[in-house]
């Protein structure tokens, strides 16, 4: 099988398109390369939607947060308490435990019956752990911004005559975004990292269409040599963290254009403590 009709059977097996039986002899850099490349579209998938769902959900909590509702406040402060004061893996291991205990059956609320199945599926289930997770570790990056918003920037506004929605529209909340950026950057990058613990918990692949580490333990296994797959799943990773270091560069620049040297560009500080 040439490499043009490897990358046609298997580009999108991951999604169920191709062939389904995986290679099983004379394995080469083309097949590894596709397949990997076929998972690395789960990866994906898992970082897009945790970031867009967890984006509002954690300016929502850092607003919770920052509330004078103490009963608001308390909410937000023991949900990111939880999330970021345990382990990643772990609340993968209690969400599909938690999960695989609901109904087969479905739930009937009100005579309608709600399918519960599918919330154990890595798609659904791994996805809703990352969501939250990174909700709650935006949520505090967003508060601290939203505490060190200028007084002067509130004054002003005041003096515009600039109050509730209005004032936190066009003041407030982009004057948060910016500040808190380059942290929030950080994490997105170490959200997408993360997604490959998806693998090692318990939530099911759908017939075997597995993300980029399922694929690289499957050759590693059978070539015996892990040398090979896992730096591929590596050399992915690394073009998509610099992909993403530069859109979300580009939404800094974006954010700080009115400052004096806005061209400036956004640094990478990677997490090595968390």
């Amino acid at each position: 099988m040439s490499c043009a009709e490897t990358i046609t059977n298997y580009a999108l097996r991951s999604l169920g398109h191709g062939e389904r039986l995986l290679p099983r002899s004379d394995f080469n850099l083309c097949q590894q390369f596709t397949l990997i490349g076929s998972g690395l579209i789960w990866n994906l998938y898992f970082a897009f939607f945790a970031l867009l769902i967890g984006f509002f959900f954690a300016n929502a909590l850092a607003l919770a947060k920052a509330s004078e509702n103490r009963w608001l406040r308390g909410a937000a402060n023991g949900f990111i308490f939880v999330f970021r004061g345990s382990p990643l893996f772990i609340q993968f291991f209690i969400a599909y435990q938690a999960l695989v205990l609901l109904p087969r059956g479905g739930i009937d609320i009100f005579g309608v019956n709600i399918a519960t199945s599918w919330l154990t599926r890595a798609w659904a289930g791994a996805l809703i752990v990352l969501t939250l997770n990174t909700a709650a570790y935006s949520a505090q990056i967003f508060y601290g911004a939203l505490q060190s918003v200028p007084k002067g920037d509130l004054e002003a506004a005041d003096a515009y005559g600039l109050s509730g929605w209005k004032k936190f529209r066009r003041v407030v909340w982009p004057t948060m975004m910016r500040l808190a950026w380059p942290s929030y950057t950080n994490e997105a990058i170490f959200l997408f990292h993360a997604t490959t613990l998806v693998y090692f918990a318990g939530f099911p692949a759908f017939q075997q269409m597995g993300d980029s580490l399922y694929y690289a333990s499957y050759f590693a296994d059978r070539t015996f040599n892990p040398f090979v797959a896992y730096p591929i799943v590596a050399f992915y990773f690394i073009l998509c963290t610099l992909a993403l270091i530069g859109l979300f560069g580009i939404m800094n620049r974006r954010l700080n254009r009115h400052l004096p040297g806005a061209t400036k560009r956004l640094k990478y500080r990677p997490q090595i403590i968390r």
